[in-house]
């Protein structure tokens, strides 16, 4: 479970829960300016809302030297590999530097063993291949152990949505049907 990252305002000064600065946690906020519940769905209501009136964002932060970082989405962008919590958006900040990678998205798979396995999801540079265990052999030199992909689909393009963002949940499911 995630600590929480409270934000309290007093009037202009901005803090956080003792002890969770530099923290990753949830994000949760809450205030006038945020809504009090979802129209006709009062399940959705009590599940987004912590029982103090907090609403939980699904957004993973951190906060450090007076700022918020937003890390990702709680749900997709924290992968739970062998009591690892492991930051799908660190890894993927590492595997775009690879000189042959142009496009990556990093997925948490489910695993038997582990919990999730790392999958990542790249596209190559035009002409360019790569397979898991030369991936692997370069990610030795550049990451730590146990964040390195255990699993690895290339594909010609990025699967993006209308918006031109990447859905991992819908990764997921081409790649993982259940």
């Amino acid at each position: 479970m995630y600590s929480q990252v409270h934000k309290y305002w007093d009037s202009d000064t901005v803090l956080v829960k003792p002890g969770l600065e530099g923290r990753e946690g949830e994000l949760q906020v809450r205030g006038t300016s945020v809504f009090q519940e979802y129209w006709n769905k009062p399940q959705e209501t009590k599940d987004s809302f912590t029982e103090d009136g907090w609403f939980k964002t699904g957004d993973t932060a951190v906060y450090k030297d007076g700022v918020y970082w937003i890390m990702g989405r709680t749900s997709v962008d924290i992968i739970k590999s062998g009591g690892y919590k492991i930051s799908a958006l660190e890894v993927e900040r590492h595997l775009l530097a690879h000189p042959d990678i142009t496009d990556v998205a990093v997925i948490g798979a489910r695993d038997s063993t582990w919990g999730q396995k790392v999958v990542a999801v790249v596209q190559m540079k035009n002409g360019k291949t790569i397979s898991l265990p030369e991936l692997k052999a370069w990610a030795r030199e550049h990451m730590a152990p146990y964040i390195i992909p255990t699993g690895l689909i290339v594909v010609e393009e990025m699967p993006r949505n209308q918006m031109g963002k990447v859905n991992k949940k819908d990764l997921l499911r081409q790649f993982f049907p259940h």
